[in-house]
């Protein structure tokens, strides 16, 4: 009893300790790039260990913000993420919901094949000649139509469907609706959970894309804002050009453009979470 009753004292301690510290892992390298962008150019090459800006300037985001390749592509990112989102989570519905109907012919086989396609994959080079038959290649909807449904997210849509109540459905039937009518009118707006999970999955997704995007895209005007990144952290573009600026290094513009493609997930992430959370709880009851 006297070991529980110390347990019982210590562990509230422990535990917030050891959750204090894996904040501090999990949030200090966002820390440090937000520090370095803002720290002059010798502090800045100076590196070490950053708790707060060293020679306090906002050089670097000047260089940043004055890039055209910046600005194109964080309208390119904004377009896939929000084009490819949307559709994928239409596309997921409208997969996921004949599945739990009993009288749909093939249903067990289409079933099937969803699964197949988790256990099984034609890889890079079928995927890339695919998309260049299709005429994708240096366009945004090679990064959208390929991956526009997931499995996964479709097997989440179908056990959430699963969960619904089946005399709504046959109650509006009774009233003379149609499958599109009640799909549209009922289906929909008791599923805004599980929706505004898979559409978040699938923003995050579309917003940190970079392979396709390295694969597909060649043009820098159709540049992503990852692809981009990349360029930078190489060396390239606005990095190349951060030389100009006596107070300005290369690590303090990289860690700007890392900070300024973060900040839109970052913005968006608080209001979904509390969908997010609900959502996939719902949606994993029946998996």
């Amino acid at each position: 009893m006297r070991l529980r009753d110390i347990f019982d004292k210590w562990f509230p301690v422990v535990n917030t300790a050891g959750l204090m510290l894996i904040a501090f892992i999990t949030l200090y390298p966002f820390w440090h790039e937000l520090s370095l962008s803002f720290s002059s150019a010798e502090e800045a090459t100076a590196g070490g260990f950053f708790i707060w800006p060293r020679g306090f300037t906002a050089n670097a985001y000047v260089v940043v913000l004055k890039s055209h390749y910046l600005w194109t592509a964080y309208a390119n990112s904004a377009f896939i993420t929000v084009i490819g989102s949307t559709l994928s989570t239409l596309l997921t519905a409208c997969t996921a919901y004949p599945l739990i109907k009993q009288g749909m012919p093939g249903k067990n086989l289409v079933t099937f094949l969803i699964l197949f396609t988790m256990l099984f994959g034609g890889g890079i080079i079928p995927s890339y000649l695919l998309v260049k038959e299709l005429g994708m290649i240096n366009s945004l909807w090679a990064l959208m139509i390929p991956s526009a449904i997931s499995a996964y997210n479709v097997l989440v849509m179908r056990s959430f469907f699963q969960s619904l109540p089946t005399e709504l459905e046959e109650s509006a039937t009774m009233d003379g609706a149609s499958l599109l009518r009640i799909f549209v009118g009922i289906i929909i707006p008791l599923s805004l959970p599980a929706l505004a999970t898979i559409m978040l999955w699938e923003a995050v997704g579309q917003w940190n894309n970079f392979f396709n995007a390295l694969i597909y895209l060649n043009d820098r005007e159709k540049y992503t804002l990852p692809v981009l990144l990349r360029d930078v952290i190489n060396g390239q573009q606005m990095a190349e050009r951060s030389g100009q600026f006596s107070n300005t290094t290369t690590e303090s513009v990289i860690a700007a453009t890392v900070v300024l493609t973060l900040i839109p997930i970052l913005c968006v992430y608080p209001f979904l979470q509390k969908h997010f959370t609900k959502g996939v709880l719902i949606g994993a009851v029946k998996m």
